[in-house]
């Protein structure tokens, strides 16, 4: 994993903690974010649903875990998956980090979701799939194709009762991160094209629709490079 600036990160957190969020129908602003997860504090301006401030807030303890296990550069395994749905679902769902337990389906798709029942197995499955395909694949443009086709692989399981989309997207960026690339954020205003890909299965184009993205992260990161490299270090003294 590459090393960031706190700044950086912060950026990165408060971004994935609007839009992941977002995409889920949640309607707590972007500078509202920045309040929640950089303040702690809650606006004063409206009244906001309790529940769209657990949405937002628990997103930086999944975040921080997620930062802290690739400090050790570990792979994704069970456990992992299932602690940052348990993070992310804080004071939201009882059976947070376990795996589902009664169907569920996903509205308006056109396909079955994993049965409770062929769950366990599949995850396992998906989980070494993904760390084997990634352990032996020979280039950037490989991996960044097998993280997005087992994001897709993942969001058609739906392991969880709910949660799986916020779930799915900050494991993306586990992989994503561990193999030294940019954290992903994809933009609330692209869900109609995020979702249709995944519903498509299409992972030519997803993986493109990656790359773009990061690339206009990448340009992100710049800047907020220059403006650590224009800054004068603190003073030390003997």
């Amino acid at each position: 994993m590459k090393k960031w600036s706190k700044e950086y990160l912060d950026d990165i957190l408060v971004r994935l903690a609007h839009h992941s969020s977002a995409l889920e129908g949640n309607t707590i602003t972007l500078a509202e974010t920045i309040s929640i997860i950089l303040h702690n504090q809650v606006s004063s301006n409206r009244s906001l649903d309790l529940r769209e401030v657990y949405e937002i807030k628990n997103h930086e303890q999944a975040f921080r875990y997620v930062l802290e296990a690739l400090k050790n550069n570990e792979p994704p395994q069970l456990h992992t998956v299932k602690e940052i749905h348990f993070l992310l679902m804080d004071r939201l769902q009882y059976d947070r980090g376990q795996f589902k337990s009664v169907e569920n389906a996903i509205v308006g798709a056109d396909f079955m979701t994993a049965s409770v029942q062929e769950t366990p197995m599949l995850m396992q499955q998906w989980v070494d799939n993904l760390n084997y395909r990634l352990d032996t694949a020979t280039d950037s443009k490989e991996k960044l194709s097998i993280i997005a086709e087992a994001h897709i692989a993942f969001e058609r399981i739906h392991p969880f009762a709910d949660g799986n989309g916020r779930t799915g997207r900050i494991v993306m960026n586990y992989s994503l991160m561990q193999h030294d690339f940019e954290p992903l954020i994809i933009n609330s205003q692209d869900k109609a094209s995020y979702l249709r890909l995944l519903s498509e299965q299409d992972v030519v184009h997803f993986t493109q629709f990656i790359e773009k993205m990061l690339a206009e992260e990448q340009e992100r990161l710049c800047r907020f490079q220059n403006k650590e490299n224009q800054q004068i270090p603190p003073e030390t003294t003997e």
